[in-house]
């Protein structure tokens, strides 16, 4: 039978929903809402400004919100953003798109994406960084199910730590709950600066796994698709790569 269209499918920017939507997409369960939400910002010290640069002819952050919203699982997506002079000229491209933004302290990351987590109504909150590109919704499907099914407090695929994935492909997920239980717990600065890393650095406390690529293909970890520098910008620009491109490419153009 015909499904129903994502809900923030229409939030996606202009030039992207030419490839990102199928007529149909499968019905999912609702009971718990899962929500992506970008981490972003222009102030970034190696590469400022870095997800506005034009990435094959569309800003990087494009590049991101497009194939987050590839996800068949997610419920919805925003950006959260620093409330900072600087950013608003990054909270207005992205409202001009439709693309759901929540602005929030620039130094206390924790608190600014437990508030964007909040405004949404999430009960899953599956964290990306506004720095990778190539990120893809299947890969946050992977994760979604992964959670899903072993009921750990977290779990991540976005870099290849203790797993077989290249360097930006995926994400991490964590509760709402325990999402708020760091956000009132944590008191380091950095901690505070670096999202989830209060969970990660208690690990007696909260039970963190990963997983590999289904795909035996995409096994390689020794590959860097994020975009950190100037010169993995470069790396990026001078790829034959496209908003669309799959895993499978992309593993095959950078290896």
């Amino acid at each position: 039978g015909e499904g129903r269209r994502k809900p923030f499918s229409r939030r996606v920017p202009s030039p992207l929903p030419r490839f990102l939507f199928s007529p149909t997409s499968p019905p999912k369960d609702t009971a718990m809402k899962t929500v992506i939400v970008i981490q972003a910002r222009l102030g970034s010290s190696r590469l400022p400004c870095k997800t506005l640069l034009n990435l094959h002819g569309l800003p990087v952050i494009d590049w991101v919100v497009g194939r987050c919203a590839r996800s068949e699982l997610a419920d919805d997506l925003v950006v959260a953003l620093p409330d900072t002079r600087r950013d608003e000229v990054l909270a207005r491209h992205l409202r001009a798109q439709g693309v759901n933004t929540f602005r929030g302290s620039e130094q206390d990351v924790l608190s600014r994406m437990h508030g964007a987590a909040a405004a949404h109504g999430a009960d899953l909150v599956v964290r990306v960084c506004a720095d990778n590109p190539l990120i893809w919704g299947g890969e946050i499907d992977n994760l979604i199910r992964f959670y899903q099914r072993e009921h750990t407090a977290g779990n991540y695929n976005h870099i290849p730590r203790n797993n077989l994935y290249p360097d930006g492909l995926g994400a991490e997920i964590v509760s709402f709950e325990l999402f708020t239980k760091a956000m009132n717990e944590a008191t380091l600065p950095a901690h505070r600066e670096h999202c989830l890393s209060y969970i990660v650095d208690n690990p007696e406390l909260f039970a963190i796994r990963t997983f590999d690529p289904l795909d035996p293909a995409l096994h390689h970890p020794e590959m860097k698709l994020d975009m950190d520098t100037a010169d993995d910008f470069i790396n990026l620009a001078l790829r034959d790569i496209r908003p669309d491109i799959t895993p499978r490419e992309i593993v095959e153009l950078f290896r």
